[in-house]
């Protein structure tokens, strides 16, 4: 039961600073479905798909950057008790 309580809270760390880093982005860009969204090259669903490509590559590198924040916040925790 610890390891899971352990888990959800370290999930609820790694959401905030998702959150936050989302935050500092600026404009938020969603994700298209038919080409139709800014930049969807007018229908052409190659575009749009590679534009979703590219969005969800943004948002992986994000909460890629979380979870490394995460770990180093509590490697330097555990340093200094």
């Amino acid at each position: 039961m610890a390891d899971s309580s352990h888990s959800a809270e370290r999930r609820r760390r790694i959401h905030d600073l998702v959150l936050g880093l989302l935050a500092r982005q600026g404009e938020l860009e969603l994700l298209a479905g038919d080409g139709a969204g800014i930049g969807g090259g007018g229908g052409d669903p190659a575009l749009w798909l590679e534009r979703n490509r590219r969005v969800v590559q943004r948002y992986q590198a994000l909460v890629r950057s979380a979870i490394t924040l995460d770990a180093l916040i509590d490697q330097e925790v555990g340093r200094h008790p």
